[in-house]
């Protein structure tokens, strides 16, 4: 005889029992976290293993060069306080990297991004009237955010309608917006009023300025500020419909129109918000570190975000540890090359080795799945 079906076996077809879940949840996040840390952490331990047989053979001692790299960047509170200062606009850029990457666009634009946010938070910050310093700030983060949107939609619209390189497009823009930073604090935006005026603009009101949330130190808010956007951003790509379309144009884009969705738009938006981000990279650079636009504001953070964010596999929480661990570098170098000599440039090596390594972790598991 057929058993018949009754209510309850209806509810538990619909409903999957909780374990069910409850596994898919832990598989599907913690699991591939895990193995994604795994596969960074290895790459950096063969990397610093390659650098240490390199520093030998210039005779230094490698266990005393990474020692003093440490305690330069983590061994008082001006290091710390100068990793966490150097961290906070990797993490922006890192952030909009993952979300660009992940809706299969090469956004190679952030320094060019950052300028234009950093422009457009020192629009806000100079040229405004005083105001509550809450709402000032807030329309600063929302022009930064803005101006990097606008920049990096040229490259995503040259894209969409025309099918250019984005790639191409985003380091010619670099280019273009470092050279218009350069005319216009040196001409339109120069602060004339000073005795011996030099290639900046006029300083933002201090309503503009981001507070400095850890007394004595440089640490400002807008590291609290990438923290929150960070969980944002995971927020986005994990539990929203708009995050699931992204991935899905990324990673398939065939599959992805079968299902209905338009990928050229999807990765419209992930460069549009990508290049929010970086934008508001350049803000908290304004209104947290310098206080006016400057050329040469960025020392190269759109380029090394892009390694923060591959190491941290495209993850929007690993990102924040990444951009903690490049930053840590930058500034241990400095103490590096003082301590026992090692030139600064070596750590430019240490972070390209960590980059390979990654990719080719990346390049074998693929080879494996296809194989």
């Amino acid at each position: 005889m057929s058993k018949e079906i009754g209510d309850d076996d209806i509810v538990e077809a619909s409903n999957p029992p909780l374990k069910k879940w409850t596994s898919y949840i832990v598989d599907s996040l913690v699991v591939r976290d895990i193995k994604e840390l795994g596969s960074g952490l290895l790459a950096l331990i063969v990397a610093l293993l390659v650098m240490a047989v390199m520093i030998s053979a210039a005779k230094i001692n490698p266990l005393e060069a990474y020692l003093a790299l440490v305690k330069g960047s983590l061994g008082s509170l001006n290091g710390i306080s100068e990793t966490l200062v150097r961290a906070t606009p990797l993490i922006f850029i890192g952030l909009g990297i993952a979300i660009a990457f992940r809706g299969g666009m090469w956004n190679i634009g952030g320094d060019g991004q950052l300028y234009l946010g950093a422009l457009g938070a020192t629009i806000v910050g100079v040229y405004l009237p005083p105001m509550p310093p809450v709402i000032h700030i807030t329309i600063e983060l929302l022009s930064g955010f803005i101006f990097g949107a606008l920049w990096a939609a040229i490259p995503a619209y040259l894209k969409m309608r025309r099918g250019t390189n984005e790639i191409v497009v985003t380091i010619m823009l670099n280019y273009i917006a470092e050279f218009l930073i350069s005319y216009l604090v040196a001409g339109p935006m120069k602060d004339n009023t000073r005795l011996i005026p030099v290639p900046e603009s006029r300083q933002i009101a201090a309503s503009a300025v981001l507070p400095i949330f850890i007394p004595h130190t440089q640490i400002h808010a807008g590291f609290l500020i990438a923290i929150a956007a960070a969980f944002v951003v995971w927020l986005i790509i994990e539990r929203t419909v708009l995050g699931y379309e992204i991935k899905a144009g990324g990673e398939n884009a065939e599959a992805a129109r079968y299902g209905g969705i338009n990928v050229l738009r999807m990765g419209f938006v992930a460069m549009v918000i990508s290049g929010g981000l970086a934008g508001i990279a350049g803000m908290s650079e304004v209104a947290g570190v310098h206080y006016y636009l400057m050329d040469g504001i960025t020392p190269g953070y759109g380029f090394l975000a892009i390694a923060v964010a591959l190491f941290a596999g495209l993850n929007p929480l690993g990102v924040v540890l990444s951009a903690l661990f490049f930053g840590a570098l930058m500034v241990g170098a400095e103490s590096m090359q003082s301590a026992v000599g090692v030139p600064v440039a070596t750590i430019y090596l240490l972070e390209g080795l960590v980059i390979i390594f990654v990719l080719a972790r990346r390049v074998l598991s693929r080879h494996r799945r296809s194989g």
